[in-house]
């Protein structure tokens, strides 16, 4: 008999789990297999990477940096079946294929992309969207997939079978169901829902978070002082779409680019919690290859923590061999790529490192020693608070302060001769891993996951999830023209006097900064009680699904995530009552496990990739008829 499998998403997540289920399911079965695939935006690219979007939007990865296939450097239960990177397939197109077919655009910026391109979302989308149609092609025997261009409005259980009704009608009839929806939009917090209503009493503009593409920029006056929060992805998107978008362009002067109005875009004064935009993407690749990871935050470690039963402080007990494991990718590549810049060879530095605590005394002499250049030393301290300590007397005064820190930056992510920064990215990842697996355990405390792991996503975001160089050298233009003012770290915006105010720690005597349309630049905060998603808010009134709420082992509630629960190991559905269900599952930024990305980097033995592998074996054991015992 044939069984059914539903994704409800058809982005990079659910293709990434539908290849995985193609993979096994010649050794798990059962035999004969249907997959719908629903999802009203295109299927492959999904919401995000959609074609529909401005050309001038870009990925921050590098074209060789980007696959959605198992490699041999993936540890998996699962068969490993090789695929094309981004950056192969392009070459590949280029070859033998037709890169006209992709429009005139797309095709001059095929033509043009190298390893080292960061391509536009237009053509990832379309790498995306292959990817689909080859996923499809390698279907094994007996396995089809159905794509349903629509919206999932409602999921219920009848009897072991799951039905899944859709918005355009009708309703599918499957033995499980993957939840892999993606960013949700949810409607505003308390908080910024009192914001919209002063704003609105006072005739004020005020664009909650949401994804920047979707948002209508069009209310924003061309001349008029904005105050942007966030400094992270979305604002360099914002940034993109108000000025480069609106006709103004860059030209070349000297080392340095300078901006051309068109005279339609308005003057931005942004600011965050950091103060910053979110450290530039490294430009280059490693000289000493990849560092043996994991060395210091790797199963040794984290097993006896996990064995423990707990509570586990993530920033007492785990964050200093953490920051060692990010210091050893560091140095690992410093001393193997550029030997001229230190003092003791890698055999000596890597024993004596390995013995010392990450932040003793011993530790500080060592690498005083090892490594003369304190430019060549990490310093966490400063790549999490850039501006710590950094005050001004008036915004007029910090912008030069807060420039010199981004184009240092800039500087050290471009020039080939700060490699290290790659080294400690691919720690990054590795530590990634280590942390989502210690996290999916149960035993880190609740203020640890209220507090510490929360701290720990953003300082990755910002360490290891920004911008291409380029868009920062636009950035900085752009500030040195006048149009984006940066507010320092700590910003603050309340409304008073019929206008929107803000400060920031970093500006230390002036006024506040008034102005009357205020931005929210990022996504909104999950939500499963204020999603917009039909069918995720149908389960959870239900009590079909959960939110994950951290509570003191006394019962006081110190934070609901807003993300709902899953099993860690597979993604399988956890109801208000506690029970798994055994044919749902979930996977993406909506659920309690936090996997980087949806598609990867080749080579890395990838998070993602081993964990959509988990997800669809889990799936495919659950189905009727499979030939494999579940694990």
């Amino acid at each position: 008999m044939s069984r059914a499998i539903a994704i409800v998403g058809a982005g990079p997540r659910g293709v990434g789990v539908l290849e995985r289920l193609a993979a096994s399911a010649p050794e798990i079965g059962p035999d004969g297999l249907t997959v719908h695939l629903i999802d009203p935006y295109p299927p492959g690219s999904g919401r995000i990477w959609r074609h529909a979007q401005s050309p001038l939007l870009a990925m921050n990865s590098m074209a060789a940096d980007v696959t959605m296939f198992t490699d041999d450097s993936v540890v998996c239960d699962g068969p490993v079946r090789p695929g094309p990177s981004f950056w192969e397939w392009a070459q590949e197109l280029r070859a033998n294929g037709d890169p006209d077919a992709l429009g005139p655009e797309l095709a001059a910026e095929l033509r043009a992309v190298t390893a080292e391109t960061f391509p536009s979302r237009r053509l990832q989308s379309a790498y995306l969207s292959w990817v689909l149609r080859e996923v499809v092609t390698r279907l094994p025997a007996g396995m089809r997939v159905q794509l349903h261009r629509t919206r999932a409005v409602d999921l219920a259980d009848d009897g072991d079978v799951q039905v899944v009704r859709l918005e355009k009608g009708g309703a599918l009839r499957v033995d499980a169901v993957v939840l892999a929806s993606g960013h949700l939009d949810a409607t505003p917090t308390d908080d910024e829902r009192g914001l919209a209503e002063r704003a609105a009493a006072d005739g004020l503009t005020y664009l909650p978070p949401e994804q920047t593409t979707d948002s209508d920029l069009s209310v924003v006056p061309a001349g008029a002082t904005v105050l942007v929060r966030g400094l992270g992805l979305a604002f360099i998107d914002l940034v993109v779409l108000l000025f480069e978008g609106r006709g103004g362009r860059f030209e070349p002067d000297g080392d340095d680019l300078r901006y051309v109005p068109s005279g339609a875009e308005p003057r931005l004064v942004a600011g965050s919690p950091r103060g910053m935009p979110y450290h530039a993407k490294p430009h280059y690749r490693l000289r000493a290859g990849r560092p043996p990871l994991p060395r210091f935050f790797g199963p040794p470690a984290v097993d006896p923590l996990i064995a423990s039963g707990g509570p586990v402080e993530l920033g007492a007990q785990a964050w200093p061999l953490m920051a060692k494991e990010i210091a050893w990718g560091w140095y690992h590549e410093l001393f193997l790529g550029h030997p001229g810049r230190v003092r003791l060879d890698w055999p000596r530095f890597a024993e004596r490192f390995a013995e010392l605590g990450w932040d003793s005394t011993a530790m500080h002499d060592l690498l005083a020693a090892a490594v003369p250049d304190p430019v060549d030393r990490i310093d966490l301290t400063a790549l999490d608070r850039p501006l710590d300590g950094v005050r001004a007397p008036d915004l007029a005064a910090l912008q030069p302060l807060v420039r010199e820190r981004i184009a240092e930056d800039l500087r050290q992510h471009v020039d080939p001769a700060h490699t290290p920064h790659l080294g400690a990215f691919v720690a990054m990842l590795s530590v990634y891993g280590e942390v989502t697996r210690l996290a999916g355990s149960g035993v880190l405390s609740a203020r640890s996951r209220a507090a510490d792991l929360r701290w720990w996503q953003s300082f990755f975001n910002a360490a290891a999830s920004g911008p291409p160089g380029f868009r920062v050298r636009e950035l900085l233009a752009l500030s040195r023209a006048g149009y984006v003012a940066f507010l320092g770290e700590g910003m603050w915006v309340d409304v008073a006097d019929g206008a929107f105010r803000a400060g920031s720690a970093s500006v230390v005597d002036a006024p506040p900064v008034t102005a009357h349309v205020l931005v929210d630049a990022r996504l909104p905060d999950p939500s499963a009680a204020r999603t917009t998603d039909p069918l995720l808010a149908s389960l959870l009134a239900r009590g079909a699904v959960s939110e994950e709420v951290l509570r003191e082992p006394d019962g006081t509630v110190l934070r609901n995530t807003g993300l709902i629960r899953v099993r860690p190991a597979d993604g399988a559905l956890v109801d208000a009552t506690g029970a798994v269900h055994p044919r749902r599952f979930a996977v993406g930024p909506h659920t309690s496990v936090k996997v980087a990305g949806a598609f990867t980097r080749p080579g890395m033995n990838a998070q993602s990739l081993r964990y959509n592998d988990a997800v669809a074996r889990a799936v495919l054991h659950s189905l009727p008829g499979a030939r494999a015992a579940a694990a």
